[in-house]
């Protein structure tokens, strides 16, 4: 048998309000603030222009978080929208109604037009709604410019009828208008095209930076002054930066790109694949650095001992949180500066990825003092090195303490191959045993992976174990 549920009042007065528009834009004046969300949904679900535009004009929030309502971008209702705004930024003085200084279209503020519709179902957004002590601060310079905040991911394949409509709309009131975005991710675009969409965005909103494709030297070079004016950037990813055999003035755009650090006050977090640029050279940009970093990423690519030095040496890492040097080879580099930069950050550091390094025994064995200091020690990799079952034992004990260490991921034991780097699974599960024993005599319940494979991949099956386990991952022959 089925529950009938009336609807609400708050539904049945929204409902005649749209069929009499002339009467909702009469209403919209002293209408409950209350009223003004679900109202608007229908209104936005519906296509009602007109509508839409009255109501952008008596908004009574800070916020109208637009984006949360739309599954796929629709130029006629963001038109509607921009209008209202056009009409508002035509007055001279605000209407008494309408706060509204801020337009999300980013895909947030679900929570909020949940909440206002009465629906119990919470649903999650990839961001929070802005701080009240912000909204305050805004309501309170009502002549400021109006925010549009967007997600900006500059990709040729991508662009459409919506997107080109608000650069345009944003091009002719640049003086009223701020563009924002937090996070600014460029798949494949021209260098010109990009720095035409930049000089319409404020570029200190941009707190995350992420160069997803194939760039040369000197296109990185162009880029960088426009890097130096996001101030407030705390996270840059870079990756696949190509230098032709020719590059000519090379040392010129390395410092043309570094140099530009000294301009990014809150950075955080830097990750570079393939940075074969900084080659030699790695002291340049840390020279350049102006705040203590959380997490340094430099990957697959070729460094020298110096570059090692000077990184154990710097200022700005005794902080860190995460260090990624996967694919870095350090065979040849002296184990001493291994463990001076592992002693640098074993007070904070929680994630440490050595992946591919072609670390040896003895390498290993230099580092382990300062890896059993390593108190915050969350996450350990170590894939793709050829390490002896000494080595490993050896490891095991010096990690053992360690009271936050909840992933270890090694790789299998040198002698779980033949001469010709073949993995024989009979021996490695014999090793397996061997490691098991080792564990169990220590006394700790613990899991680690051992893997034949760099990268180690696994499904979503979640592993909850009372005793020592070993969960054995290997690539067929």
């Amino acid at each position: 048998m089925s529950i009938w549920n009336p609807p609400r009042l708050l539904d049945l007065v929204g409902m005649s309000l749209l069929r009499d528009e002339a009467l909702a834009f009469a209403a919209l004046g002293d209408l409950p603030t209350e009223f003004f969300p679900p109202l608007f949904m229908e209104a936005f679900h519906g296509r009602r222009s007109e509508t839409l535009k009255a109501m952008v004009q008596a908004w009574p929030f800070v916020r109208l978080p637009l984006g949360g309502l739309m599954e796929m971008p629709h130029v006629g209702t963001l038109r509607a929208v921009l209008d209202g705004l056009d009409v508002l930024l035509a007055q001279k003085d605000c209407p008494r109604r309408c706060k509204l200084r801020v337009l999300d279209l980013r895909n947030t503020g679900q929570d909020f037009w949940s909440m206002w519709s009465g629906s119990n179902v919470r649903v999650s957004s990839s961001s929070s709604m802005a701080p009240v002590a912000e909204d305050r601060s805004r309501t309170e310079q009502p002549s400021a410019p109006l925010e549009v905040f967007i997600e900006l991911c500059l990709n040729e394949g991508t662009v459409d009828e919506f997107f080109i409509y608000l650069m345009q709309w944003v091009e002719k009131r640049k003086v009223s208008i701020h563009l924002c975005c937090k996070k600014l991710k460029i798949v494949t675009m021209s260098m010109e095209n990009i720095m035409t969409v930049l000089s319409r965005v404020q570029l200190d909103c941009i707190q995350e930076v992420q160069v997803n494709c194939t760039w040369h030297l000197s296109t990185l070079a162009m880029f960088a002054p426009l890097l130096g004016q996001m101030g407030n950037v705390q996270r840059l990813l870079l990756s696949h930066i190509h230098v032709p055999a020719l590059e000519e003035q090379e040392d010129q755009h390395v410092i043309q790109i570094t140099s530009q650090f000294l301009r990014l006050h809150h950075l955080r977090d830097i990750r570079m694949e393939s940075p074969s640029f900084l080659q030699g050279r790695l002291d340049k940009m840390l020279r350049c650095l102006k705040t203590p970093l959380e997490n340094l990423a430099i990957t697959h690519c070729l460094i020298t001992e110096s570059d090692l030095k000077h990184l154990s040496q710097c200022l700005n890492i005794s902080q860190l949180k995460g260090l990624d040097l996967s694919g870095v080879t350090l065979t040849d580099f002296s184990a001493e500066l291994l463990q001076v930069l592992l002693e640098k950050v074993a007070a904070t550091l929680q994630e440490l990825d050595l992946n591919l390094c072609g670390i040896m025994d003895y390498q290993l064995e230099a580092i382990l003092p300062a890896l059993s200091h390593c108190s915050q020690l969350r996450t350990f990799s170590m894939c793709g090195n050829l390490l002896s079952m000494a080595i490993m034992e050896k490891l095991l004990r010096h990690t053992d303490g360690l009271p936050s260490l909840i992933l270890e991921l090694y790789p299998a034991p040198r002698e779980s191959y033949s001469s010709q780097r073949i993995l024989h699974l009979g021996r490695l599960a014999q090793l397996q045993a061997e490691l098991i024993e080792i564990m169990r005599n220590l006394g700790r319940p613990r899991t680690i992976w051992i893997s034949s494979s760099p990268c180690p991949r696994w499904g979503n099956e979640i592993f909850c174990h009372e005793k020592t386990v070993i969960y054995c991952c290997f690539v067929p022959p």
